[in-house]
């Protein structure tokens, strides 16, 4: 059960208690056990998201106002915000998929497309939207570990992209309806007569969707000027144009799909904890918090979830004061070659051995060097500078070696001209 720190460096202290877990700081009591406990049950409050996770435990207590009435005051425990890496899962996805693409356009030019003819099994989810249900569940399941959770409470994340999305009008391809919305005119020049090109705004090779807010009309001049990089600096000098354009541009619906294909499969997932787990509206939340005059964080979001009874004189009166990030960083790579900025494999070259260091100065069996003539010496494997005889020059090992003597400066070749 979540405690006061006070109270934590009390049982510490007397060796009632020991440090099970660091971060976030679990201890766990030596001289009881848990049917020897009765505690009170807290509840996991999740919010999801498509970049981050909030996840808050909190306790509900009946308590009496001044009127004699009963209200309910919730107190929030432990915040903790979860932030995901489905975007570098996906950008790592996309790189692989292009240095295979480029292998086997090398090594067969012209290899017949794969069919699609391939199935899926039930409820698979592509990498980046399983790591946003696993890392959620993962640390779900540690707090339910930690403390006696007895119910969970998660909003219900699932969007309508219908009303969201001004797809093209009936009966009509993109190009027509581009035609219609920019008067047969090129978004950036506004010249007509002269064919036009589809442009994205954002370029696909910087993550940018094909939906028509994301497309304009393009003169094949203002095409080749912009290129890949983004509206906002190709029209950084006309913020007029930029502002006008920017206007049809509407929040691309990636976020809103990765919710709602994960919704279900993270509900079903929680539900098989065999805690009683309940759903509750976005809207629900945001009257709560707007009620409570929060800000828009995944954790204050966490704590506003579930029913409360403003009317009544139900309210949240206590937030933690501070939150435990998670950053999910992944197990590394898994590739069998790491690929230099280019896509091509980083040769690692073949050790010989034996290893050479620069001696400056460094008096041999042989003549000396002078300051700033280094040579290169050899080395056995522990780093010693091997001994050279001074008839032959071999190694006093026993090994033969190749040597490489410095080059004569002018000055020294003058001298013994001379």
């Amino acid at each position: 059960m979540p405690c006061h720190p006070a109270r934590a460096r009390e049982l510490l202290r007397k060796g009632r208690a020991v440090v099970a877990r660091q971060i976030p700081f679990v201890i766990r009591l030596k001289n009881r056990a848990r049917g020897e406990s009765a505690v009170d049950g807290v509840q996991l409050r999740i919010d999801p998201g498509s970049k981050g996770t909030g996840l808050a435990l909190t306790d509900e207590k009946p308590e009496t106002d001044e009127h004699g009435g009963t209200i309910t005051v919730r107190r929030g425990l432990i915040s903790v915000e979860l932030l995901h890496r489905g975007e570098q899962i996906r950008a790592c996805m996309q790189q692989r998929a292009g240095y295979r693409h480029r292998r086997r356009a090398a090594n067969c030019r012209y290899r017949a497309p794969r069919s699609r003819n391939r199935t899926v099994p039930a409820g698979w989810l592509p990498p980046s939207l399983r790591h946003r249900v696993d890392t959620t569940l993962s640390l779900a399941n540690r707090l339910c570990r930690y403390a006696p959770v007895t119910e969970i409470h998660m909003e219900h994340a699932g969007f309508d992209t219908r009303p969201t999305s001004n797809g093209t009008l009936a009966g009509s391809d993109a190009r027509a309806h581009l035609r219609i919305k920019w008067n047969n005119a090129c978004a950036y020049c506004d010249i007509t007569g002269v064919p036009l090109n589809i442009e994205h705004l954002t370029p696909r090779s910087r993550g940018g969707s094909s939906r028509i807010s994301n497309l304009v009309l393009a003169c094949v001049p203002c095409s080749k000027a912009k290129g890949t990089k983004p509206v906002e600096t190709f029209l950084a000098h006309r913020p007029d144009r930029l502002a006008r354009i920017l206007e049809q541009v509407e929040a691309p619906l990636r976020d809103a799909a990765a919710m709602n294909a994960t919704y279900r499969q993270l509900s079903d997932a929680l539900g098989a904890f065999g805690i009683p787990m309940q759903a509750w509206s976005a809207r629900l939340t945001k009257t709560n918090r707007g009620a409570m005059q929060l800000g828009k964080t995944h954790t204050l979001d966490a704590l506003s979830i579930g029913p409360l009874d403003h009317e009544n004189g139900d309210a949240i009166v206590r937030f933690p004061g501070q939150v435990l990030v998670a950053r999910a960083t992944g197990r590394g790579s898994y590739a069998r070659t790491t690929p230099d900025r280019y896509g091509f494999p980083r040769l690692r070259r073949a050790s010989t051995g034996l290893r050479t260091v620069r001696e400056v100065g460094r008096h041999v069996d042989g003549p000396c060097l002078r300051p700033g003539q280094g040579a290169a010496q050899p080395c056995d494997a522990d780093g010693q500078v091997q001994r050279l005889l001074p008839e032959s020059g071999a190694p006093a090992t026993g090994r033969r070696v190749r040597l490489q003597h410095p080059p004569e400066s002018p000055a020294s070749a003058s001298r013994k001209s001379s």
